[in-house]
C-alpha cells in the first residue's frame, strides 16, 4: 500500500499506460481520478473498481485544467500526484507536415500537461510529498524519420519538467519524467500488429520483447511513491534496454 491515503489524477487513462497506472496506483492504496477524452474506455477498464472515478474530458479545452484539478479535490478533498500520461503520436516528414498536425501533437503532448502542471500546483504545495509525473518518450533524446513533431513535443516535457523541478523543491515537490521505449499500446497496436514489425522492436532491446503497459506504470508508482523522495528532475527510461544500441 505504497500510495496509502493519496490522491492522484491520471491522464490517458482510458487505455493502455494510464489505464494499467490508474489500477496499480489503486491497488496501492491511492484514490484515483482516471481522465480521458474516451468515456466508454474509462468505464470499460474502471467502472467497477473501487478507489477510482472516471471524467471524461478533452485535456486540450480551455477549462479543462480547471475543471479536471477541481473535479479530483472536490471528490477527494486533496491532491498528491499528477501523472500526465495523455499523448498522441504524428507521422510526417519534416518538409511535408502540415502546421495543423505540428500544432496539435504540441498542444496535446506539450501545453496541455503543462497548463494542467500550472493549476495543480497550488493543491501539490499543500501535500506532504507532491509528486509530478510526465510521461515523455525516449524519442524526446533520440529520433526517427516521420517523428519531427512527435520528437519536439516530447523534448519539451522534459525541458519543462526539469525546470518545475527546480522551481518547486522547496515546497517538498518532484517532478519527473518517464521515457517509455517500444511498449505494447493502443497507439502503437495497429503497427504491432505486424509480426515482423514487432519483432524488429522486440529485438532492439536486449530482452527481446516489447514492453507492456504494466512496464510503464510500474515505473510510474516508483516515482509516485516515497521512494523516490529523493529523485527530482530526472528522466526515468522504462525502455528495456533499448537505447545501448543507439
Amino acid at each position: 500500500m505504497r500510495l496509502e491515503n493519496k490522491v492522484a489524477i491520471v491522464t490517458g487513462a482510458a487505455s493502455g499506460i494510464g489505464a494499467a497506472t490508474a489500477q496499480l496506483f489503486a491497488v496501492e492504496g491511492a484514490r484515483v481520478l482516471a481522465v480521458d477524452l474516451d468515456e466508454t474506455g474509462l468505464h470499460n477498464n474502471h467502472g467497477e473498481t473501487a478507489n477510482i472515478d472516471c471524467l471524461a474530458m478533452d485535456i486540450c479545452d480551455a477549462d479543462a485544467p480547471d475543471i479536471i484539478i477541481g473535479e479530483a479535490v472536490d471528490r477527494f478533498g486533496q491532491l498528491d500526484i499528477l501523472m500526465n500520461n495523455a499523448g498522441i503520436g504524428s507521422n510526417a516528414l519534416g518538409e511535408d507536415m502540415a502546421l495543423e498536425v505540428w500544432q496539435k501533437t504540441l498542444d496535446v503532448n506539450l501545453t496541455a500537461s503543462f497548463r494542467l502542471c500550472q493549476a495543480a500546483i497550488p493543491h501539490l504545495k499543500n501535500a506532504p510529498a507532491g509528486r509530478i509525473i510526465n510521461v515523455a518518450s525516449v524519442m524526446a533524446q533520440h529520433t526517427d524519420y516521420g517523428l519531427t513533431a512527435y520528437c519536439a513535443s516530447k523534448a519539451g516535457v522534459t525541458g519543462y519538467t526539469r525546470t518545475l523541478a527546480l522551481e518547486l523543491g522547496k515546497y517538498g515537490i518532484t517532478a519527473n519524467c518517464i521515457l517509455p521505449g517500444a511498449i505494447h499500446t493502443g497507439m502503437t497496436a495497429a503497427s504491432f500488429a505486424h509480426d515482423e514489425i514487432a519483432d524488429t522492436w522486440a529485438k532492439k532491446s536486449p530482452l527481446r520483447r516489447l514492453g507492456q503497459p504494466i512496464d510503464i506504470a510500474r515505473g510510474a508508482l516508483f516515482l509516485a511513491s516515497d521512494d523516490s523522495g529523493f529523485v527530482t528532475g530526472h528522466d526515468l527510461n522504462v525502455d528495456g534496454g533499448m537505447l545501448l544500441r543507439t
